[in-house]
Order: C-alpha cells, then structure tokens, then sequence
C-alpha cells in the first residue's frame, strides 16, 4: 500500500497534471464517457481512486480461491482447468436437433444446452392451437421423453460435462426428462453434471415463458431445486438469471441486483422448507449478458463475486466456500448483434467473450454471427465453437488469474457497480423482498427507463452502433441459410397424435390422476411427474394438470 506521504504527493501531482491538461485545451468528446450503464468515466485513474473508495486489498481482493472471491472462485482458475466450451442449440424436430448436436461434438463443445420452443416452455402440447406456427421455431419441440430418447439417441449423457436445458415454467417435467435418460442409459447421474435454468420470477419480468400464477410457478420451481437438494448433490437446478434483465435494456448494476434479489427469494422459500443455505446454495448457478463494455463487463463479473460471498456470510453466516463461491454461466448478449452488416458480430461477439473471460466466468456460451436472422447455421455455430477455442488456446489470457486484478480503472469500476447494487437491494428489501418488487413493477419500470435511455443515446448519435447509426453502407445480406426440414411441424404434430395411441393410455392417465393429488396436497410434484414422464405423459398433459390445480396467470394481480 502507498503511505500518507507518497499518496500526498501523488495528489499533488495529479493535481498539477490535471491543470496542465486544462491550460494545453486538451479537447475530449466529453458524451462519450460514461460506461453503457452511464457510470462516469475519469480521464486516467490512480491509487487515489482506490484510497478514497477506502479499497482494501485483502478485504475487498485478496488471492484468487479466497474470500471474497472478487479474482476467482479458484486457485488456478483456467490454468487448472478451462472453462466448459458449450452451445445452445435445437431447433424443429427432434432428429434435426439430434444431428446438429452430434455436429457440435464433432466440434469440441464440452457442454450443451438445449433450445426448447415456445410452445414447450410454456405448457402446451404441439397440436395445440396455441402452439401453431410457433412449432420448432425458437427451440425443439419436445412433447415427451419419446423425443428426449431421439434428440440424445447415440449420444451419451457422459459424453460431455453438462448438459441441462433452460426450462422455466416446465422445471419438473425437464427435470424427469434428464432423470429418466440416465436410468435408460444407465449412467449414473455422478457422471454428468445436468443443469436447469428453473429461474421464474425473471419469466414474469422480462421473457415472459409462463403460464401459473406467480406463487405456483414459484413452488415449482422450489420442488425442483428440493428435490435434486435430497438426490442429486452435484446437479444445477437452478441458474439464476440476469442475462434476460440486461437484454430487455437494463443496466449492468440492475442485472446484478435483481439476480441477486431473485436468488434470495428462493433461498427463503427453502428455508421455509427446512433447508440451510449451506445445504442447496452450493447448487446454484448464475446466468449473465457479456455486452461490448469490455472493462464494465470484466469488472461486474468480479464484483458479482464479491457481493455473492457478502452476501450469503453476512445475511446468512455461510462460512462454507462452496455456498460463497459463485459459479457463473454466460452468454454473449443477443442484443448487441445487429442486422446490418452482420459479418461486424464476429467482432462483437469475441470482445463480449474476452469481457467475460477476463471477469472470470466458468460456463460461457457465445452468440452466433447470424443470429439477428435466424437459428444459427452449422457454418455460424461452428465460428462460435473456434472463437472460445482460439481465446483459451491461442491469446494467452488463460496463462495468469485476473490478469486485470490491480488496474485503478478497473478495481474502482468494480467497487462502483458493488456501490450499486448494495443501493438497489436495500430498496428491494425495503417492498418486501423480490416478489413483492416484482408485483409492484418496481424492476420492470427501472428496466424500461434505462433501455429508453439507452435508445436515445442511439437516436441522437451519442452512442455509435456501427452499421446502425454511423457507418452505413448499401449492402446485400449474404448468410449460410439454416437448413432445416420446411415440414418439421406438420411431422411433430403427426407423431404426437400418432404416438398418443400406441402408449399405455391408462397407464398415463392414472400418473395423471397422481401428479393431480400430489399437487393439490401441495406436496413436491417431481416425485410424480417423474413417474408419468416415464410413461410418456405429454408436456402438455402435465401441464393442463397444473392449469387445472392452480389456475393461469392473471398480468397486475396481486398473489401476495
């Protein structure tokens, strides 16, 4: 540390060349510097922004592995072991996602994530109305574990690291979905680590993929992370998400505060249970947007940490290092990516990534080039595929842990978005917690004015968005189309029905008749959607159980 003495002079100095800037008229483009969550950017930063902040570096940094996390969660970080290299992929049917994930392990992906369709995330089966047109489009359509057998079909659940998908409203029947794979394959769920993303409150916020009541769509949630807190210590049923807060046009210091907010209203709601933090915590996993501020992406990743560990010791008194340490899932943010000149993607994506893994993060998952257009071809999956290969092989960030640990800019920027945070969830404390601020609009409206900020800086010029408002060229789009199966949906719709009459009908409806019992005991429901996922029992099937049981979201009604 930088005695009295030396720390006069310094501010002395600074204060000299400051003044020597303003007589020389240094001219600066003075709107421009803010960070994209308008965090005022100094000229140059010093010692005296950390001393001032009263930084202390064992307390507020420290050594990678060691409380409060702000350089790692590891020793060794990616000197030990890389990050898992991963793609969200599915798309149309189940055999045209079978392929193209035996396409991406052809690629050395060590990680997978299944896209589910619109229709799937919420409830409904394929040959539903409410599910035409929107059949395999933004994900697979995946009615039962008759599908799950064809889209894993030759593909061993062990055959990379983890696997998962991010289903929300649907967390049970997902849950059963993977449960059931491994029995049939028999391998044993020690093998593979499966992941779920099982985080609703942000679905009633800023995606909108539900369909309970707000209550409802929680206790689901909560059954599964109880039910792989009793049986499967090693899974992730939980990833807490920010990502989709930052990509409806929220801030970096509102997507950290609102995942934080989130995670603790599910870890009351186990609490409640009978569970300490220390006995699911470790389960947990935390999903973020790496957008194209490359020092305010690194430095919320590192104050993330920092503010998790303080968290979790001071609130709840967790001296576990497994409950402190946050394990960070990643995925470069979609709404950076334009239409115009697309080819410019490929850069932004590599700078969003680098952003990431410079702040740390273990699960990062990377946007495709052409994803403003479409599900991304093979040729654009695979460029996402080689550009985490070329960052962890080939440009030697992985060689030191927190190679921007010890910048003035970057610690101060850290210490800021910490500063935030702790602003916003005493406000959130002070509702009632996260349901309560969610119910009175309290993150939607902070969002919407922060995303109507930021398109005005774009409007008036005072953000540049090249290709968008600056740039510009006359241009004709030439992508690798997806090749896809134009019939997909009229095929899904074909089997579904099909495939409903070679099951065992009385078989399902009797699981039917259980998991109805089940929920209204208000007893865990994974139990029994197991048994009827086994028996084929459609998502849509279930899921009308669910509808009759609990009733459907009503938007502005207060459940609390």
């Amino acid at each position: 540390m930088i005695g009295k003495e030396q720390m006069g002079l310094l501010k002395q100095t600074q204060d000299t060349w400051e003044a020597d800037v303003e007589k020389r008229g240094v001219k600066e483009r003075k709107e421009q510097f803010f960070t994209r969550s308008k965090i005022p950017v100094k000229r140059v930063y010093t010692p005296l922004d950390l001393e001032e902040a009263g930084f202390d570096y064992l307390k507020d940094l420290n050594f990678p592995g060691e409380y409060p996390y702000t350089r790692g969660i590891e020793p060794g970080m990616y000197r030990e072991n890389l990050w898992l290299i991963g793609q969200y992929g599915g798309f149309g049917s189940p055999e045209e996602t079978n392929r193209r994930f035996k396409y991406l392990l052809s690629k050395g992906i060590t990680a997978f994530t299944l896209a589910l369709d619109l229709p799937t995330q919420m409830g409904y089966g394929s040959d539903e109305p409410m599910a035409e047109g929107e059949v395999g489009k933004t994900g697979v359509a995946v009615n039962s574990l008759r599908d799950m057998e064809i889209i894993f079909g030759d593909i061993p659940l062990d055959s990379v690291r983890l696997i998962g998908t991010l289903a929300n409203a649907i967390g049970p029947m997902a849950l059963s979905w993977f449960m059931a794979l491994a029995e049939q394959q028999k391998v044993p769920p020690t093998a593979f680590i499966g992941f779920l993303q099982n985080d609703i409150l942000k679905e009633y916020v800023a995606r909108g993929a539900y369909f309970l009541p707000v209550p409802s769509g929680l206790k689901l949630s909560i059954d599964v992370l109880e039910h792989c807190a009793r049986n499967f210590p090693n899974w992730l049923p939980l990833m807490v998400c920010g990502y989709h807060f930052r990509d409806a046009g929220g801030t970096a210091m509102q997507e950290l505060a609102f995942t934080v907010a989130d995670a603790l209203a599910y870890i009351e709601e186990m609490i409640k249970r009978g569970f300490r933090p220390d006995d699911f915590v470790h389960q947990f996993q935390f999903h973020f947007s790496a957008h194209l501020d490359l020092f305010e992406e690194s430095a919320k990743f590192r104050a993330f940490r920092r503010i998790w560990a303080r968290v979790m010791s001071e609130r709840y008194g967790s001296r576990d290092p497994k409950t402190l340490k946050a394990k960070i899932h990643l995925y470069t943010a979609g709404s950076t990516l334009t239409a115009q000149q697309p080819m410019n993607n490929i850069v932004r994506i590599t700078v969003a990534a680098l952003s990431a893994i410079l702040g740390g993060v273990q699960f990062p998952y990377l946007s495709s080039m052409d994803e403003s257009f479409q599900t991304p071809s093979e040729e654009a999956a695979q460029l996402a595929i080689r550009t985490q290969q070329i960052l962890a092989h080939e440009v030697g960030i992985t060689d030191t842990v927190d190679p921007l640990g010890g910048s003035y800019y970057v610690e101060a920027l850290t210490n800021r978005l910490e500063e935030g945070v702790w602003e916003y969830l005493k406000k959130i404390d002070s509702m009632g917690g996260a349901v309560k601020a969610i119910e009175q609009g309290f993150y939607q409206s902070e969002i919407a004015a922060a995303s109507y900020q930021l398109q005005r800086e774009i409007e008036r010029k005072e953000r540049i968005v090249v290709g968008v408002n600056e740039f510009k060229v006359k241009e004709e789009i030439k992508l690798t189309p997806l090749k896809y199966d134009p019939d997909a949906e009229q095929k899904v719709v074909a089997r579904l029905q099909s495939f409903r009459k070679e099951r065992n009908n009385p078989a399902v409806g009797r699981a039917l008749d259980e998991v109805r019992r089940a929920a209204e005991a208000n007893q865990n429901v994974v139990p029994s959607v197991f048994e009827a996922v086994k028996l084929y029992a459609t998502v849509g099937e279930i899921s009308q159980v669910m509808r009759d049981v609990y009733g459907e979201y009503v938007a502005g009604k207060t459940y609390f």
